[in-house]
């Protein structure tokens, strides 16, 4: 399996995307359709916890993240057997996370050219970074010692909060609070331009650096999937046995060092490490091990171009396309009725766009 492509992680991803593509704003409104199904536990899933707990929607950013990462050492075999000098290799490396940096400021509004509020700090910036330096690190050290960096970086990034809080903290404020936390201070001190929120940036500067185990944790599921000489069921045993151990080890230090997406804390990285190996685990097994593909292709479809339908939704008004369609037909429906057929319509009309790249073998690689 040196250099064969896995579907279930094109499904994974493709999985992840659909989130960020309208799945979510169609099962919020078929929550809507029920009494209190604004309050229910799917509903509260789609949106992010306030600061600290982890929901579905925590999940998003970082398992794509970790497929990133994951993909790195089926790549990087590629390009080794075709003969790619290493200076070649680091090149590719350095231009790809730069070139996820600059799209991040693409979707921020770039070429508005209003630089003094521009958002800096973005998604793509911070796939881009963590992933450009989990790289570098798998193409200096042996396995052995990118396990015991990521290590040291967890726990340093837990010490380091936990005992340096921000020197302009209110007085009182605790060192993983939104007031006392040190990662907000340095984005208020380095970040240019504006922040997410008014004192803090859950994409900024210094929560990059746990966010590179993120990137590290695809990449040994990605070199153990690759290398190990076990077969397709004995590997799925072995990563469902690792990812659960993984959630539970990420709750348990969350009871230290809470689990925290704005912070990315260490918690976070281990617990959603976790889970996202248990998710492609199931796909691996029924998409690569068992051959079921079927039924994973319209995941394959958005996972091939992800980035692109990640972009295009700033770019193209796909609302207004579905609305063009269906308007008539929502508008045949009680109120929230309607509201499910244009986020069903909206999901399609990203779905079919991505299908007609798809068909036409188009492809944004970075």
């Amino acid at each position: 399996m040196a250099n064969q492509r896995l579907d279930s992680l094109d499904a994974l991803r493709g999985l992840d995307m659909l989130f960020i593509m309208g799945l979510t704003p169609l099962i919020l409104s078929v929550c809507a359709l029920f009494p209190g199904g604004n309050e229910s536990w799917i509903a509260l899933q789609m949106h992010h916890v306030p600061w600290e707990g982890l929901r579905q929607h925590d999940t998003i950013f970082p398992i794509f993240l970790f497929i990133a990462g994951m993909t790195f050492p089926f790549s990087l075999s590629a390009k080794q057997e075709k003969g790619y000098s290493r200076g070649r290799i680091w090149w590719n490396v350095i231009r790809r996370g730069l070139i996820l940096v600059f799209l991040g400021l693409v979707y921020q509004g770039f070429f508005n050219f209003q630089f003094k509020t521009l958002r800096y700090a973005s998604v793509l910036g911070r796939i881009g970074l963590a992933w450009m330096f989990a790289a570098m690190l798998y193409l200096s050290l042996k396995r052995s010692w990118q396990g015991v960096v990521a290590l040291a970086i967890l726990v340093g990034y837990w010490l380091l909060l936990r005992y340096v809080p921000a020197p302009d903290a209110p007085a009182g404020a605790h060192p993983f609070s939104p007031e006392g936390n040190l990662c907000g201070y340095i984005d208020r001190l380095l970040l240019p331009g504006r922040m997410y929120r008014e004192t803090f940036d859950p994409e900024g500067l210094l929560g990059t650096l746990p966010a590179i185990v993120t990137a590290q944790l695809g990449m040994f599921t990605g070199d153990f999937v690759r290398e190990s000489k076990f077969s397709g069921g004995r590997k799925t045993l072995y990563l469902l046995c690792a990812g659960a151990l993984l959630i539970v080890l990420g709750f348990l230090w969350g009871r230290v060092f809470p689990i925290n997406k704005a912070l990315w804390t260490s918690s976070f990285v281990v617990a959603v490490g976790g889970i996202a190996i248990v998710a492609f685990a199931v796909l691996y097994y029924l998409i690569d091990v068992r051959g079921w593909k079927k039924w994973a292709f319209p995941l394959q479809v958005v996972g091939l171009n992800s980035i692109t339908i990640y972009l295009a939704q700033r770019i193209i008004d796909f609302q207004r396309i579905g609305k063009f369609f269906l308007k008539g037909t929502a508008d045949l429906f009680p109120e929230a009725g309607g509201k499910v057929v244009l986020s069903l319509g909206y999901l399609v009309v990203c779905w079919l766009f991505l299908w007609l790249l798809y068909r036409k073998k188009v492809f944004l690689k970075v």
